[in-house]
């Protein structure tokens, strides 16, 4: 599949010719492809997911006096802002103040990756990720993917993070869940893919009290990436 903007978007499997013939993109994946060509289940209940989103993180006086201040910045900007703004404004300070960065991983923007997934190749440039290394991704545990628009938006944004979790999967060699958050707007959804099944959270509206949860996830999220990085070095 060529990387074109008019490309046929299909509702049932991803074509055979396609799989044959081509790279799969990221972008170009819709959930139905997604969950035909892999077999995969969406469920409802998913204690790993409840587990990540009712995990304890503490968020310290100074952390909620700054999440408000970009809070009241969303509040204001969120409909005129486009895509490049958004993140700008408020995803990359969020990101950036959880602090991803370690001695042997960080966060990566639009960084291109690719896998074999069941014999399909899979490429794309997602938005964000929590990966090992520190100069270049190798590994990625967590995958995010940004939209401006909460309604209509251009694409499949649940289809396309879950096809990088997919080849996260791969990559790290099905020893860990993947974890991943799709944002539309001012709605984030957070994603864990195990084996075969996923699951997507309800919306946590960032204009909200739910700015707070939204920060207390992501920084259990912090805990979690860098325990299986260094299960993942105590092994290798």
């Amino acid at each position: 599949m060529r990387d074109d903007p008019h490309t046929e978007k299909y509702a049932g499997t991803i074509p055979p010719e396609e799989q044959e013939s081509s790279i799969v993109l990221f972008k170009n994946c819709t959930l139905p492809q997604l969950d035909s060509t892999f077999d995969l289940k969406q469920i409802r209940a998913c204690s790993l997911l409840d587990e990540w989103l009712n995990k304890e993180s503490e968020i310290s006086e100074f952390e909620r006096q700054i999440l408000v201040t970009l809070r009241e910045k969303l509040i204001v900007g969120a409909d005129d802002w486009n895509e490049i703004e958004l993140a700008y404004n408020f995803i990359g300070p969020v990101m950036s103040f959880v602090n991803y960065t370690g001695p042997k991983c960080n966060f990566f923007a639009e960084r291109s990756f690719s896998g074999i997934v069941e014999g399909i190749e899979m490429r794309g440039k997602p938005d964000g990720m929590i990966a090992s290394g520190v100069r270049v991704p190798e590994t990625p545990y967590f995958c995010f993917q940004e939209y401006k628009k909460e309604k209509n938006p251009e694409g499949d944004p649940a289809a396309q993070v879950l096809a990088a979790m997919l080849v996260a999967q791969e990559l790290n060699v099905h020893r860990h869940p993947v974890y991943g958050c799709y944002i539309k707007g001012r709605d984030w959804f957070f994603l864990i893919l195990h084996e075969k099944e996923y699951a997507i959270s309800e919306p946590y509206i960032a204009t909200r009290e739910d700015i707070f949860d939204i920060f207390r996830i992501l920084k259990s999220l912090r805990q979690i990436v860098f325990t299986f990085i260094a299960e993942d070095t105590s092994h290798s």
